[in-house]
This record gives C-alpha cells, structure tokens and sequence, in this order.
C-alpha cells in the first residue's frame, strides 16, 4: 500500500507533503507525491505561476511534478516518488490512488465562500467524496 500525496505547486504542497510522509512513516508505506496538469483555461493563473504552457509533453509534466516536490519536501523528506499525471486532478488524483492501492490520500485545502464552491466546484471535495480510501484534509493556514 502507498500514501498519495496530492500537490499543487501552492504554498500549501510542503504542508501536504509533510502530513503525507508522517503517515508513510507511521504506517512504513512509501510516499507518492503527485502533482496533476491541467491545461484548461481557468487554472491558468497556476499555470503562469508555475511558469508553464498548455503544450506540456508527459515527460514534462513528470519533469514539473519532479521539481515541485523537491521544492515542497525540502527539510521534511527526500523519500517520495514524485508522479505527474495529466487531466482533471481530481480524477486524476483518485485513478492513481486506486491504481496503487492507496492506503491514504493527502490533499490541501482552503476556505471558499458557498458561491465559490458552486461556481468553481473543489478538487479537495471531490476527492474526500469519491476516494475508495480515508482522506485527510490538510487546510491552509490563515
């Protein structure tokens, strides 16, 4: 069984990373770390910030998600394996953990007005209600 930690390239990724190693370690699983692109227009913002395009290869997506956990694992754990997966991250997200029979998801999350929720639907909800496994929610910090 394998821990899935979910990031984003968001500051909240080192918080998830670091609550995903404590159960690795606890429950002596390896620690997946996996980062989703997406390409649609509205997570564009995310994009630019992690200075990427919509043309990205899967090698470069793996290449990304490399990068971002080492960035975000920095001082907690050198013993993840990074995964980068292309699509809709929360089904993207659920796929691997199933695919690697996933004792624990690992996500972050952040406070949204009920109108942001509908408008924009969440990742980290969608996660908590259709993951196979128990999820932990690690909320940013205000």
């Amino acid at each position: 069984m394998v821990v899935v930690a979910a990031i984003d390239g968001e500051d909240g990724s080192k918080r998830v990373l670091e609550e995903g190693w404590k159960l690795a370690e606890r429950f002596e699983e390896p620690l997946h770390a996996v980062f989703v692109y997406e390409g649609s227009s509205h997570k564009a913002l995310i994009n630019k910030s992690l200075d990427v395009d919509d043309s990205m290869s899967p090698d470069e997506v793996e290449a990304l998600a490399a990068r971002l956990v080492t960035e975000a694992s920095d001082g907690i754990t050198d013993a993840s394996e990074a995964i980068g997966r292309t699509g809709d991250p929360a089904k993207e997200i659920i796929e691997h953990a199933n695919d690697v029979d996933a004792s624990y998801v690992v996500v972050g999350g952040r406070s949204r007005s009920p109108v942001g929720k509908a408008l924009f639907g969440s990742v980290t909800q969608s996660v908590l209600l259709d993951a196979d496994c128990p999820v932990l929610a690690v909320m940013n910090e205000a």
